[in-house]
């Protein structure tokens, strides 16, 4: 009888133990692909990483170089999109037990920086001496990032060290493994450290305040970061199983709390990113990395992708007042209207690439710290007397109410004179209580 049940048995069980050999060898093998997944995401974020600072560094070098005040606009857009992507991969590398967020402070100052000086007249007001001292600070911090983010580059290539180790020996507080990566980060944040004395400059410093002061005002309750990644592929228009999604917080130090989220698709090298602020939900910038080729669409139609971007998130009465173009792609500055008075505050930048036209850049920050329910006041002045105090030799072609932003950060209600002196356009802002010349700003490129 026992050898009868042996006979069967040992069968049975020499099956049984196959398949669990079997199961236990795919589980490992499934195991194995999480991981060499996880590790080539890990390596593509630190070599892109360190490709776009090497790029980062060159922009810089080049807006300190030129003289055009178009190259420049051109230099200072690249910068703003350059440190979107660095900050995006820094995001997706294994850092959280470092303390990179000097770091990180850096590429979101300089892309604050970039950012709104692109968008002013720097034929009127032009980079000041400050801020090219700032500048030449911004470049050696790109350079010496830039050098240690080579150094442990070929420390990585040559010793084939791996992201996985980095991440467990952290998590474990290891202290017998190849620490090189993560004494690389370390110097960085430190040498990043060093140049927390730098001027950010008075422009940057007054938005910053403002917008310490308004994101205390924003609308809407917290929301959670499942939230945010819902928000986010809302906002472009991608169900969940249509891209790869990550979202993290925002590093300490930034003048307001914000979920980053990095959208890739499987079949793209290029992806999205955006911020969404973690009170209220609100998309305050995005930007498409897809590379943008012949230009196919003119500035007019440019314009209606625009238009139907910002109907369609919501961003109602917006009117465009500048349009540019460069390398085939549009930017366009809307303000939001009230009572057919422009609100300049309440400012929102949206990029229109003219070989597809769809929008691949996005920026609210203005618009989401500064809009908000206003009174508007009663002119004392007419139009008729506040032209009275415009330059007689200014041949005025438009006249509108306009709100704007004085010396001292107040807004102020303006007669907005736009004509031209000769060959050359500007627009007159005068206040519509006293008469008094509040700016005059010397306009380039097509104005509305």
């Amino acid at each position: 009888m026992y050898t009868k049940v042996a006979g069967v048995m040992v069968p049975v069980l020499a099956v049984a133990a196959i398949g669990l050999g079997m199961w236990g060898y795919q589980e490992n093998q499934e195991k194995n692909r999480v991981l060499i997944k996880a590790e080539n995401q890990y390596q593509r974020a630190f070599h892109d990483l360190t490709f776009h600072m090497d790029q980062l560094q060159d922009e810089l070098g080049k807006t300190l170089a030129v003289n055009s005040r178009r190259q420049i606009d051109g230099t200072l857009s690249n910068v703003w999109r350059i440190t979107a992507e660095a900050r995006n991969e820094v995001g997706q590398l294994p850092l959280a037990m470092l303390p990179f967020s000097k770091t990180e402070e850096f590429l979101a100052n300089i892309g604050k920086f970039s950012y709104n000086a692109a968008i002013r007249d720097l034929d009127k007001d032009p980079l000041s001496e400050k801020e090219y001292k700032q500048l030449k600070g911004y470049h050696k911090q790109a350079q010496e990032i830039q050098g240690e983010l080579r150094r442990v580059q070929d420390q990585v290539l040559e010793r084939q060290l791996r992201w996985m180790d980095v991440e467990t020996s952290l998590a474990k507080e290891e202290k017998n493994l190849d620490n090189t990566i993560a004494d690389g980060f370390r110097t960085i944040d430190k040498t990043v450290d060093e140049y927390s004395d730098i001027e950010v400059g008075p422009g940057i410093n007054s938005l910053e305040n403002q917008k310490r002061f308004k994101s205390e005002n924003l609308k809407g309750k917290p929301i959670t970061q499942e939230e945010a990644k819902q928000i986010a592929m809302e906002f472009v228009g991608l169900k969940e199983n249509e891209a790869e999604i990550k979202v993290r917080k925002t590093g300490k130090g930034l003048e307001y709390q914000a979920f980053s989220v990095a959208i890739s698709k499987p079949d793209q090298d290029d992806g999205i990113n955006l911020d969404v602020t973690t009170k209220g939900g609100h998309v305050i910038w995005l930007l498409d990395n897809t590379q943008v080729q012949d230009a196919k669409l003119d500035l007019n139609q440019a314009k209606q992708k625009a238009d139907e971007f910002l109907q369609k998130h919501g961003y109602e009465s917006m009117e465009a007042f500048v349009i540019d173009e460069y390398n085939n792609v549009a930017t366009l500055n809307y303000v939001y209207k009230q009572e057919n008075v422009r609100i300049y505050p309440d400012l929102v930048t949206v990029q229109v690439a003219l070989d597809t036209g769809n929008v691949i850049g996005f920026q609210s920050e203005h618009y989401t710290f500064s809009h908000k329910d206003r009174t508007l006041p009663t002119p004392k002045l007419t139009e008729a007397q506040a032209r009275k105090e415009v330059n007689p030799n200014l041949k005025i072609q438009e006249a509108r109410l306009a709100v704007i932003l004085d010396d001292k950060n107040q807004e102020t209600l303006c007669y907005e004179f736009m004509g031209n002196l000769g060959q050359e356009s500007y627009r007159v802002f005068i206040n519509a209580d006293n008469g008094e010349e509040e700016t005059i700003e010397k306009l380039d490129g097509p104005e509305r």
